[in-house]
């Protein structure tokens, strides 16, 4: 373990890289416990250093960091069993895309508790935080712009760095699934970089909970029919079974939670 003094200088530089991260990911990244990281966090917010929040730390403003963490916390139970069933049908050496959202937070977590000698490309800095803690990944962020919010990269650059690799897997969420099988987000950049891993990649799995079906967004990302399977936390409708289907999505139901 590393000495107090550096393990908090080791903080403060990620946390001013990242905005928000939470104790499990400073934990992972610092090789520690997260009991060691809690003592961390509290002298560093008692001499000023940093803000203690519920679950992690900031140097920014409590509005975003708040709003970030709300987030996280949404129907977390469920996030976490998708995420756990999605992990599961990784194998070990494969390379991957991971797209921006706190499902796929989930799953880079999942990884790297189940998986070993993984290549990954994502522009979720949270993502990439995560599961750069394993030595025996490699770990590739791209580049463009940062969302302050979500830790979320966009923009042509990040379209232009996505089209330079062919993966095996694309590991991707969404805002909202209609019925018709149409997939819509709320940017229109992000969606772009989603379209470039959809369109780099061998098998395309797509992870959302109950909660994005029927959710309203502008920006339509595409159809269903896109990716080889849908994983979720709830048996979809029958309308929606009628489209997965008509377009040959293969779909499974991730453990049980309680609700």
């Amino acid at each position: 373990m590393k000495p107090k003094i550096q393990r908090h200088e080791h903080i403060l530089t990620l946390i001013r890289e990242h905005n928000f991260m939470t104790v499990e990911e400073l934990a992972a990244n610092l090789d520690v416990t997260p009991q060691t990281i809690r003592r961390d966090v509290q002298e560093l917010s008692e001499t000023g250093q940093l803000k203690r929040y519920h679950g992690g730390a900031s140097l920014g403003d409590v509005s975003v960091v708040t709003a970030g963490q709300e987030r996280r916390n949404h129907q977390q139970q469920e996030k976490n069993a998708i995420a756990r069933l999605i992990a599961s049908t990784i194998p070990d050496n494969a390379s991957l895309f991971i797209s921006i959202g706190t499902t796929m937070e989930a799953v880079a977590a999942e990884l790297v508790r189940q998986r070993k000698n993984l290549r990954i490309i994502t522009n979720n800095i949270y993502a990439a935080s995560i599961t750069a803690a394993r030595t025996d990944y490699t770990v590739i962020i791209a580049s463009g712009v940062v969302r302050p919010l979500d830790g979320g990269i966009t923009g042509v650059a990040t379209v232009d760095f996505i089209n330079q690799f062919k993966v095996d897997y694309a590991i991707m969420s969404t805002h909202g699934i209609e019925n018709d099988g149409s997939l819509l987000d709320d940017d229109y950049k992000e969606v772009s970089v989603m379209q470039a891993m959809v369109n780099n990649a061998r098998v395309r799995y797509l992870g959302v909970d109950h909660s994005k079906f029927n959710s309203n967004a502008l920006v339509r990302l595409g159809d269903i029919g896109a990716f080889d399977k849908l994983f979720i936390d709830r048996t979809p409708s029958a309308a929606m079974q009628k489209t997965l289907n008509e377009r040959g999505v293969a779909w499974q139901v991730a453990d049980p939670v309680s609700k």
